[in-house]
């Protein structure tokens, strides 16, 4: 959150900026912009308005900023989500994830195990592009996590690959692979992760079904975290609402003040 020095900094950038695209913009809606920009890096905003005066040819607006700050997060495109949230699908595989990739995998899951995967899809876009819009309004950081398959050849790859993709820092990928390269040996070990034999096998039916009820606990409770979370983010988006018409009035009556 950008302090009021910064937004104050911030606010003075924006007309600044404006000016150089051939137009001004008052003191109060810079404020305004700047306040609307206050939950981001100042990096960020910064490397988006230059962005902006070299690529705009119509007016500054905070939509255009946003857009430049908000593709600059590291989140994947609809489609290559879609593409991980396909891979994670598949039990033996692994795969590393953001968050708004695991939530929209979970509401497009049921659709996609019945068969359709055109369904499945368009339900996942759907809510793949609600949960991204929602966690850059708030100006959350992207966050990558494993999501593991059965294969343990395979979860190191993927936490190998995320590492080069600069998606997980490298003491979190140093972390994994100590755990990962010195796992025991148990009797279903041996067919998840084919550790002694390097070959991946199903494991036992008892095995296979706990796994499935646990994915499924976390699920439902990531779903359940989520609800309560937009419903205090629809309390915070009133209550900036709020305070956003009173001080549009209030700069209004300032206009028409003789």
């Amino acid at each position: 959150m950008l302090s009021c020095e910064d937004q104050a900094e911030l606010a003075a950038a924006l007309c600044a900026t404006a000016e150089t695209l051939g137009h001004a913009i008052s003191a109060g809606a810079a404020e305004l912009m700047a306040e609307d920009l206050a939950d981001y890096q100042m990096e960020d905003i910064a490397a988006a308005l230059r962005a902006c005066r070299r690529e705009l040819t119509g007016k500054l607006t905070l939509a255009a900023i946003l857009q430049r700050v908000q593709a600059a997060d590291g989140r994947p495109e609809p489609n290559e989500a879609w593409s991980l949230a396909l891979a994670a699908s598949d039990e033996f595989d692994s795969v590393v994830l953001t968050d708004e990739i695991q939530l929209a995998l979970g509401a497009a899951r049921a659709v996609l195990e019945a068969g359709d995967k055109v369904g499945a899809r368009m339900s996942f876009l759907s809510a793949y592009q609600r949960q991204v819009d929602t966690a850059r309004r708030e100006g959350k950081p992207v966050c990558w996590k494993l999501s593991p398959g059965y294969d343990t050849q395979r979860r190191l790859l993927a936490v190998e690959e995320a590492g080069r993709l600069g998606r997980l820092p490298a003491p979190v990928v140093e972390e994994y692979r100590a755990q990962l390269t010195h796992e025991p040996v148990t009797q279903n070990g041996a067919a998840i992760a084919g550790l002694i034999t390097g070959r991946v096998a199903m494991p036992s039916p008892d095995v296979r079904a706990k796994l499935k009820l646990v994915k499924a606990s976390v699920e439902e409770s990531q779903a359940a975290k989520e609800r309560e979370r937009q419903a205090a983010i629809r309390a915070r988006q009133e209550e900036f609402e709020r305070r956003r018409t009173e001080q549009l009035a209030a700069l209004k009556s300032l206009e028409v003040t003789p």
